[in-house]
């Protein structure tokens, strides 16, 4: 990733599917993405189950998909989604900020939320930020996530009851706790790689090793298992 947040993609453009049954929507997201160069809208779908068909047709980066659709909702499309290969990266677009629906899409493994009421330059960063594999959360629904899933209404898997240390953590080495840390604080890759003085891709290694040893779905999950194993506080 550049300086600037841009994803070093060596020219390649992110592509990107966009769900909502709304059309006027797809078309103000679509207007809005084609501002950015490095970004692509390459399917357009009108429900859950014309997005998750068409992003196995063709492989996406990133899916934007609407919580409320017809047929198929989001929170069911996303299941279905992040079981393909290669996987995308699934931002749950919408205007139903509530904690429940938060709370299900990151269970589901949806690598952030995004309302739509943000502005243009948000919505781009956040394709970005997500093709470059960091979470997306708008900073009206982190606060409330972080302390809906401490407080037990909504727990991430199965292990980890709280009486012990969690079970999924001792497949990790030292540095991949210190990164599962940060991830718990927030911080994007870049801010990781420069606080432990690793590259980028060093750091990417790391983020993967660690969902695949703890059987989280998204860099999102991972940070709540953090706080839930009391490796950060931020």
């Amino acid at each position: 990733m550049s300086e600037f947040g841009v994803p070093d993609r060596a020219g390649n453009k992110i592509r990107v599917l966009l769900a909502d049954d709304e059309e006027m929507i797809r078309h103000g997201v679509r207007l809005i993405l084609k501002h950015a160069e490095d970004i692509d809208v390459v399917a357009e779908a009108t429900n859950g189950a014309e997005a998750v068909e068409l992003a196995g047709r063709q492989p996406v980066d990133v899916a934007l998909i609407d919580i409320r659709m017809p047929v198929l909702d989001g929170l069911a499309a996303v299941e279905r989604l992040v079981r393909l290969d290669p996987k995308p990266q699934v931002v749950m677009l919408t205007t139903f900020g509530d904690e429940e629906n938060v709370t299900r899409a990151l269970q589901a493994g949806a690598s952030g939320f995004l309302l739509k009421d943000e502005g243009p330059q948000e919505l781009i960063n956040a394709v970005r930020a997500a093709a470059n594999g960091d979470a997306v959360l708008s900073p009206g629904v982190t606060g409330y996530v972080v302390k809906r899933m401490l407080q037990g209404g909504g727990r991430l898997g199965t292990a980890g009851s709280g009486s012990g240390p969690d079970p999924r953590l001792a497949a990790l080495t030292d540095r991949e706790r210190e990164v599962l840390a940060m991830l718990g604080e927030g911080l994007a890759n870049l801010e990781i790689g420069r606080r432990l003085d690793i590259g980028l891709g060093t750091v990417k290694t790391h983020v993967s090793r660690i969902l695949e040893k703890t059987g989280t779905e998204s860099r999102v999950q991972a940070a709540l298992l953090a706080h839930q194993a009391g490796l950060s506080s931020g």
